[in-house]
C-alpha cells in the first residue's frame, strides 16, 4: 500500500440467486481520495465517498451484525480497519435487521446468514472491483452477538436449532457449509449456545479473538466458554473479559441525539466509557489481523480511526 490513510466507503448490493435475497453491503477500504465529511445511514463520518481503491494487496474482512442489527453500527472499527489495510464489507441480513426483523428466530435465518457470508465472500474475491486487490482464498470475519454464530458457522461449525425456531418443535441440524477461505475469527459478545452439542465445533481450527463483557446480560461469560471447551485446540483462542462492559459496548459510540435511555444499545454500564474503549478494541482486532490475515500497515505505527 503506497501510504494510503482515507477509508473509502461505497455500497453494494450482492445477489443471491441460490436463496432470491439479495444482500445490501457497505464496503469501506483502503483508498487514495482525500477523507470529507459524509452521512453514511444517520451517522457522520469522515469518509472517502466512492474514492479510488489504493495500490496494494489487501486482506478482506466481513463483518456480521447482531440479530435485529445494523451493520453501521461497526462502523467506526470498519473505518479504522481500512485506514490500515483491510478491504471491509459490512453485509446487511436480509430478514434479521433493524428495519425487516421477519427472519428472527427461526432455522432459515441460521442457515443463511452463513450463507450470506459465503456470498459476500464470493463476490469480494471473485467478481468486484476489489478483486484485484484482494488476497486470494483468505478472508476474517468478526462477529457480534448473533453474528459471532454467524461466524462460528461459517468456519465450520456445526449448530443444531432449538424447539422454538421450528414449526413442529423438532431440534435440528443446521445445514451450513465451511467456508475454507475464512482463515480467523473475531467474536465479541457472541451468541452460541446453537454449538452446545457434541463434537460442533471440531473443524473450527481458525485462530479466535473473542472479547465478552463481564456486565453482558444478553451473551455472558459462559457463551464464550462453550467455544473454549468446544475448538479442537483452546490455544488459538485469545478470549479477553472486558471489565464492567455490557453487552453493546463493542457497537461505535452513539452521537448524543441518539444516546438515551429508551435505546438499549446506547447504554452502557454506570462507569463504562465506551468511547475510550473503543481505542483499545480497534487497536486489539488490528493487531489480531495483522498477525493472522493481513500485514502489517506500512507505517512505523497504526493509523487511527
Amino acid at each position: 500500500m503506497s501510504g494510503a490513510v482515507s477509508a473509502g466507503c461505497r455500497s453494494v448490493i450482492v445477489s443471491r440467486a441460490d436463496a432470491g435475497r439479495d444482500v445490501p453491503v457497505l464496503v469501506m477500504y483502503p483508498s487514495d481520495s482525500p477523507e470529507k465529511p459524509a452521512h453514511v445511514g444517520p451517522y457522520q463520518q469522515r469518509l472517502a465517498l466512492h474514492g479510488q481503491v489504493a495500490s496494494g494487496r489487501f486482506a478482506l474482512v466481513v463483518i456480521s451484525h447482531g440479530t435485529g442489527g445494523s451493520p453501521l453500527v461497526y462502523r467506526t472499527l470498519a473505518a479504522h480497519l481500512a485506514r490500515n489495510g483491510y478491504v471491509v464489507a459490512l453485509p446487511e441480513h436480509p430478514g434479521n435487521n433493524r428495519s425487516d426483523n421477519r427472519l428472527a428466530d427461526s432455522i432459515e435465518n441460521l442457515e443463511q446468514r452463513p450463507r450470506d457470508v459465503s456470498a459476500v465472500i464470493d463476490w469480494a474475491l471473485g467478481q468486484s472491483f476489489f478483486a484485484p486487490r484482494l488476497r486470494p482464498g483468505t478472508a476474517a470475519v468478526i462477529g457480534h452477538s448473533l453474528g459471532g454464530y454467524t461466524a462460528l458457522a461459517a468456519a465450520g461449525g456445526v449448530p443444531t436449532s432449538f424447539a422454538h425456531e421450528s414449526p413442529d418443535g423438532v431440534l435440528r441440524t443446521i445445514a451450513v457449509a465451511r467456508d475454507e477461505r475464512v482463515k480467523a475469527l473475531v467474536l465479541l459478545a457472541p451468541a452460541t449456545p446453537w454449538f452446545m452439542g457434541e463434537r460442533a465445533l471440531e473443524a473450527v481450527r481458525v485462530p479466535i479473538l473473542m472479547m465478552i463483557g463481564d456486565n453482558d446480560a444478553h451473551t455472558p461469560h459462559w457463551h464464550g466458554e462453550i467455544v473454549v471447551r468446544g475448538v479442537p485446540d483452546a490455544r488459538l483462542v485469545d478470549y479477553r473479559r472486558v471489565p464492567n462492559a455490557g453487552h453493546f459496548a463493542f457497537l461505535s459510540p452513539f452521537p448524543p441525539a441518539m444516546t438515551d435511555p429508551a435505546f438499549p444499545p446506547s447504554q452502557d454500564p454506570p462507569g463504562f466509557d465506551r468511547a475510550l474503549f473503543h481505542e483499545t478494541l480497534n487497536a486489539s482486532v488490528l493487531a489480531f489481523l495483522n498477525g493472522t490475515v493481513g500485514a502489517p500497515p506500512p507505517r512505523s505505527k497504526q493509523i487511527s480511526g
